[in-house]
């Protein structure tokens, strides 16, 4: 080993403590490259969600990439935790087709409401309110998180490579035309050249891993990746290499778009307290999901630097609010690293320098479809599963809040959910059945807030 890479192992060992974590500074890369390519489907669609509401498209792009590695970077130093971030779904979608279509305001008002969302989650982090609600929930719930998670992140996975349709949209005529009413979850076109890719995919990973090769879930991505180029699903940028390389485009048209006119309206007060209830329990959920799958909870449940892995949240959200996108949030494909081996922040700064490199790459990375990443996102369902073993499913009163917790994540589509109705389904039962002692002060003002936001919003 030349002395020049003996110093960089050395800086990483010294910094992140590798052997410690028992890992090592290839395991740490491949799984973070392996976060990044789960995740890296956010860098389009993100700035498609964002660009209905009127803003442009490659800014979007270009302040995607960059919050996301600004935020993969404070996680890696700041936490050392192998979580990654970026622009989230949902909160996206909520800013587009709810603040502006719905509510009528612009695109500029709801980008300040995520910035006023940021510095409170900035406040709230330092306060340790974050902290606090993470550690006021019950063990076997935070084991119910994992699995829900887990269920949650095969659904996106089937969906994704159209093994699974969510019913929302038929052919009529070959177009694709959206169908209100259709919600429930049917079989997709198992003929079709994405699901038999992702099937392929699937069969190709499930190999790898039981052939206990190390990176089966990064090297699953890209076997699959290049059998999709002939069957038409994936394919070479421009058909040549140089097609692969192009500059970022500017932020001038989204970069520190405030609209401080109306930051004490009560429309801004709503907004502002939405994105900070979703994005909360959304980011504690993931935390709890992930870090409980990889054996980083503390006996008592807790997760040690559980702060610092919340900062760089906050830090994430308020930054990319000033280069122009929605809310940062910890993504739960951070579950795809961990699976693959990442255990400590390196794996999330090398998720952090793909979604740099992403800015001039672009075109590369737009070559991975989604049947590529599925059979990852469907395999690591299965790896979130395991702590349904310990959780305790004699006593009702902790079987059925966590039950709740597992299903309402898929069905509704949300971790967010998933967690409220755990959550109030273990106050109310913990009261009735007599057993107040088991509930925590805060679940209690917790649930109580869960229930006025159902009832008034």
């Amino acid at each position: 080993m030349s002395s020049e890479k003996a110093s960089n192992v050395g800086f990483f060992e010294r910094r992140f403590k590798l052997k410690e974590h028992k890992t090592d500074v290839k395991t740490e890369i491949m799984a973070g490259i392996t976060t990044f390519m789960t995740m890296a489907y956010i860098l389009a669609v993100n700035p498609g969600i964002l660009s209905d509401s009127g803003m442009d498209y490659g800014g979007v792009f270009t302040a995607t990439a960059l919050s996301a590695f600004i935020a993969c970077v404070m996680m890696a130093f700041l936490a050392n935790y192998p979580f990654a971030l970026a622009p989230g779904m949902g909160l996206n979608a909520f800013f587009t087709y709810t603040v502006v279509f719905g509510m009528g305001h612009s695109w500029q008002f709801a980008l300040t409401a995520v910035f006023l969302e940021g510095i409170i989650f900035i406040i709230l982090s330092f306060f340790q309110v974050r902290e606090a609600i993470f550690n006021s929930i019950p063990m076997n719930l935070k084991k119910a998180v994992s699995v829900g998670i887990g269920l949650f992140i095969a659904l996106i996975g089937l969906i994704n490579a159209g093994i699974v349709d969510t019913g929302k949209m038929f052919m009529e005529n070959g177009v694709n035309v959206l169908n209100e009413g259709g919600l429930i979850i049917t079989l997709g076109n198992l003929k079709s050249p994405s699901a038999l890719l992702a099937l392929i995919g699937l069969v190709i990973t499930g190999i790898l891993l039981a052939k206990n090769i190390k990176g089966a879930l990064f090297f699953g991505i890209i076997i699959t990746t290049l059998i999709g180029i002939p069957m038409g699903v994936s394919y070479m940028p421009n058909g040549e290499f140089l097609g692969i390389f192009s500059l970022p485009p500017s932020l001038k048209d989204v970069a520190f778009q405030f609209e401080w006119g109306r930051i004490l309206s009560f429309d801004m007060v709503i907004v502002v307290f939405t994105f900070l209830f979703v994005d909360v329990f959304d980011t504690v959920g993931t935390l709890i999901g992930v870090s409980s799958k990889a054996g980083m909870l503390d006996e008592e449940g807790k997760l040690p630097r559980v702060r610092q892995a919340l900062l760089a949240d906050a830090i994430g959200t308020t930054f990319g609010a000033c280069l122009g996108t929605s809310t940062v949030t910890t993504f739960v494909e951070s579950a795809s690293g961990v699976s693959d081996g990442g255990r400590t922040g390196l794996t999330a700064l090398s998720t952090g320098v793909m979604f740099g490199l992403a800015l001039i790459l672009s075109p590369l990375f737009g070559m991975i479809p989604g049947a590529a990443t599925a059979p990852a996102l469907i395999l690591v369902g299965l790896f979130m599963m395991s702590p349904i073993k310990e959780i305790d499913l004699d006593d009702f009163t902790e079987a059925i809040p966590a039950f709740l917790t597992i299903v309402m994540m898929p069905f509704a589509y949300s971790i967010a959910e998933g967690i409220v109705f755990g959550m109030v389904s273990y106050v109310v039962l913990k009261v009735l059945a007599g057993k107040q002692k088991d509930v925590s002060p805060i679940m209690y003002v917790l649930a109580f807030l869960f229930v006025l936001k159902t009832i008034f919003m």
